[in-house]
């Protein structure tokens, strides 16, 4: 708490009990509480040890000693270093990498107006972000339906296939969620939702729900993911894929990251972003081991230049960078999101469904991205 906060903590003095702290203590709690708030009262027959109170000045002090947060983090970095690098070389940033904003002046809506559209969340084996999802799209004005998929047989596999038929065709919205699908099976994650996805009858109903109801579709993470392998992203339809289509692959420090990263709105052509302006910049949430966004630099430049980049990393000045930690995963050109050509299908890695009011009250920044409200708003 204090490294990650950069508070201070200052033990009670005298401190006898400096043992106890490197003690192995199974179902020991250490617990913050509130200005005022009594131990005696609260912990009432129960053993419980006052420890201290935290302080304004970072640093950590106990008895006569104190320890500096600098000296404290590094002891803290320092073991796993030569396993677990935290960041790659700084580089040279290319010239071009802040392509010019995309501002568009007509906003997509659906042909016909629904109050309260229904969005169908599948959950794959390995997936847990339905929750989170759901309670964004109904804290937004949708109603979220998820059904969880099942594959240890082949009935159960038939049987999947065809509630998710029946789910796509009484619902407006398909969100695939994040997670880890099937363990982010080797040679790319969301394989096997992609697969799933290119079953006949499945690729029926989403080219129905896309082509003819003016639906709307939407991944995160391991669904952008699986939208990319389908072509959805940046296409706009499931194909077969060529070696040179974009990929999401391993990111450049080669191993998993989760940490907060600040993106900025490169286009609003989406409905997805609706409700933003370009150049908006929001905190989001990352979690993820393969997020590289990587494609030819022509047909990078081929996105930019149709409003398909719908956001990109930025470094704390708000420019887009390659360098980490503010482009955790070494994506080409810093992008974090893609859209399909007319911005109804939306891919990107940050976690925006994570967010809700009261959560990381601690980091700076706008933490809403309001994609789920523009996205209900789209069929108003």
């Amino acid at each position: 708490m204090c490294l990650g906060n950069e508070l201070g903590f200052e033990f009670i003095k005298p401190f006898h009990d400096t043992d106890s702290l490197f003690t192995l203590q199974p179902g020991g709690m250490v617990l913050e509480l509130a200005a005022g708030v009594e131990p005696e009262e609260l912990f009432e027959g129960l053993d419980y040890m006052l420890l201290g109170h935290t302080t304004s000045e970072a640093g950590i002090t106990i008895n006569d000693t104190k320890i500096a947060a600098e000296a404290a983090f590094a002891a803290y970095r320092e073991p796993l270093l030569g396993i677990f690098p935290d960041g790659t070389p700084k580089a040279e940033e290319p010239a071009d990498i802040a392509m010019p904003l995309y501002k568009s002046e007509l906003t997509l809506t659906a042909s016909v107006n629904i109050a309260k559209p229904r969005v169908f969340i599948p959950v794959f084996p390995g997936n847990n972000c339905e929750y989170d999802s759901a309670r964004a799209f109904e804290a937004a004005g949708a109603e979220a339906n998820t059904f969880i998929v099942r594959n240890l047989t082949a009935a159960a596999i038939e049987e999947s296939v065809e509630a998710m038929v029946k789910y796509i065709n009484n619902s407006q919205i398909v969100m695939i969620p994040g997670g880890f699908s099937a363990g982010d099976e080797p040679d790319g994650s969301g394989k096997f939702i992609a697969t799933m996805f290119r079953n006949p009858r499945i690729k029926e109903a989403i080219s129905d729900l896309l082509e003819n109801r003016d639906g709307l579709m939407l991944g995160i993470c391991n669904g952008f993911q699986a939208l990319i392998k389908l072509g959805l992203v940046p296409y706009g339809d499931i194909r077969d894929m060529s070696s040179d289509a974009p990929t999401l692959t391993f990111n450049n420090i080669g191993r998993h990251i989760s940490q907060i990263v600040t993106t900025r709105v490169v286009s609003n052509k989406s409905p997805w972003f609706s409700l933003c302006e370009p150049g908006e910049e929001h905190a989001v949430a990352v979690s993820h081991g393969e997020g590289r966004f990587y494609a030819p630099e022509s047909t990078i430049k081929e996105l930019f230049a149709n409003g398909q980049v719908a956001t990109q990393y930025v470094n704390a000045q708000g420019v887009p960078t390659m360098n980490t930690p503010f482009n955790p995963n070494g994506s080409l050109y810093a992008i974090e999101g893609i859209t399909s050509p007319d911005g109804r299908i939306l891919g990107k890695m940050g976690h925006s469904e994570r967010f809700a009011p009261g959560l990381f009250r601690n980091i700076a920044g706008d933490k809403d991205q309001k994609i789920f409200m523009s996205g209900v708003s789209y069929f108003k």
